[in-house]
């Protein structure tokens, strides 16, 4: 499988460095060798960010290899995306370059035609006077040639790309052929005819439409990128739903709970981004807010710093936290000791009652490889099912246990809502829902998009957010 992923990797750099370096650029240039150093350096970058912190490298190395390298990843699905979209433009920006040029040629043969009274002219090739145009053929093979190059560069194969150029211009197709078939007996009818033209491919105008669609591929794809981290480093946008339940009491309605979910603090986003939730969450004066898990990706050592500003969360009802899958890869139980020194109330497959409802949590399914998975019998087994009950659990997928045990409204997070557009599909596919409110049953569920990023500090399509529930009675 690893397999795999790196031969697609590499595969996608090869294609990208054929379009946007190998096709713009004069060989032996200084631009085509600093664009071919950067299509080795990013990637390798790229796997450093990755690798490193499962490796437990130094966290100022990890941090040195995470700005550039997983930007580079956003920066490598936007490009493809932009150049794949590009593909299906090269043919039709060629067509028109041929038929403008076309025009161009038939204008010029008029004049020149106009000038002299008759179709001998001396500009002219044999062929040319013979009605056959050598127009058409140059530019026939100029297509294939084009179009050649172009599916070497898809398949990654430069090999096919280098023999295509070189047959595109030494052999003719069976236009040309036919009409250097004609010129020639043309010129042997007479000893005075110049010898015939060989019609070549115009390098200009495939370079024109490599460098438009490269450079529009480009603006496109890094503009994405660029718009995305910014929404990620401005911070989340507090978001606001009203959830009714039926068993809610009257003394309860308009109960707000700050949801809060992948807050990822790592390399890349540390403790100005803790802050900057913190303050937007305060902001919103709940009655009680909710860490629905994925706080972090590391380990307290280096991370414990970037937490700190989570002890300023107020809420009238307190904090409580419950694990992610990521807190599972970073020592989740220094973690849980850690939050409780900040002021949060771990719920560890636990239960308190509040004010008109009872507030469970349970762990992540990740636990399960340490014994410390969801344990709903214990968190919800013996409870009064007279009472509403909202429960924190990071991931959508156990929303059927919660049905089972009779949970009123769960709280969950992990998605990101797909993070990277196309991504929401497939977190759509995966989760039994992506992002939003959604029923199962009795059962409501609502999914936090998340305050953070996981690997790129970048989301396109799913902006991050807190989110406000408000809880409404209908005893009210």
């Amino acid at each position: 499988m690893v397999g795999v992923v790196l031969a697609l990797f590499g595969g996608v750099h090869r294609y990208l460095w054929c379009r946007l370096v190998r096709d713009t650029t004069a060989g032996g240039g200084v631009p085509r060798r600093i664009g071919t150093a950067a299509a080795f350096a990013l990637p390798l970058l790229s796997l450093g960010a990755l690798v490193s912190g499962r490796a437990g490298a130094p966290f100022p190395l990890q941090q040195a290899l995470a700005w550039p390298g997983y930007l580079w990843l956003a920066a490598v699905l936007y490009l493809t995306l932009a150049l794949l979209v590009g593909e299906a433009v090269r043919p039709v920006l060629r067509r028109v370059l041929a038929r403008r040029a076309d025009r161009a040629r038939s204008g010029g043969d008029g004049a020149r035609e106009a000038g002299t009274g008759d179709g001998n002219h001396p500009d002219r090739s044999p062929a040319e006077s013979a009605g056959e145009p050598a127009g058409p053929a140059t530019g026939s093979r100029s297509t294939a040639a084009e179009g050649a190059a172009g599916a070497a560069c898809v398949s990654g194969s430069l090999a096919v790309a280098t023999t295509a150029d070189a047959s595109a211009s030494e052999a003719p197709d069976a236009s040309g052929a036919s009409g250097i078939s004609g010129a020639t007996a043309t010129a042997t009818a007479s000893d005075d005819a110049p010898a015939p033209r060989r019609p070549v491919v115009d390098p200009s105008r495939r370079l024109f439409v490599s460098r438009v669609v490269g450079g529009a591929a480009a603006v496109a794809g890094l503009g994405t990128v660029g718009l995305g981290a910014h929404g990620v480093l401005r911070g989340p946008r507090v978001k606001r739903v009203t959830v009714p339940l039926a068993k809610l009491p009257r003394s309860a309605h308009g109960f707000r709970i700050a949801v809060v979910s992948d807050i990822h603090l790592g390399p890349i986003l540390g403790r100005a981004h803790t802050q900057r939730i913190v303050d937007t969450i305060n902001r919103t004066g709940p009655d009680l807010i909710a860490v629905v898990g994925d706080l972090v990706d590391g380990t307290v050592a280096d991370l414990g710093p970037a937490a700190e500003p989570l002890a300023g969360l107020r809420a009238r009802h307190g904090s409580f936290f419950v694990t992610g899958n990521h807190e599972y890869y970073s020592g989740a139980a220094q973690w849980v000791d850690q939050v409780r020194e900040l002021g949060l109330h771990p719920l560890e497959n636990a239960r308190v009652e509040i004010d008109g409802f009872d507030l469970a949590g349970v762990n992540d399914i990740a636990g399960e490889s340490e014994g410390q998975g969801p344990d709903f019998a214990r968190a919800l087994g013996d409870r009064d099912r007279a009472r509403a009950a909202v429960l924190l659990a990071h991931q959508p997928v156990v929303i059927h246990d919660a049905v089972a045990h009779g949970v009123d409204l769960q709280l969950s997070g992990h998605t990101h809502g797909g993070q990277l557009w196309p991504g929401n599909f497939i977190a759509d596919l995966a989760n039994p829902t992506g992002a939003g409110l959604d029923r199962y049953g009795d059962t409501q569920l609502y999914v936090s998009r998340g305050a953070g990023a996981w690997g790129p500090p970048v989301r396109v399509g799913a902006p991050s957010d807190i989110t406000v529930v408000e809880l409404a009675s209908l005893r009210a």
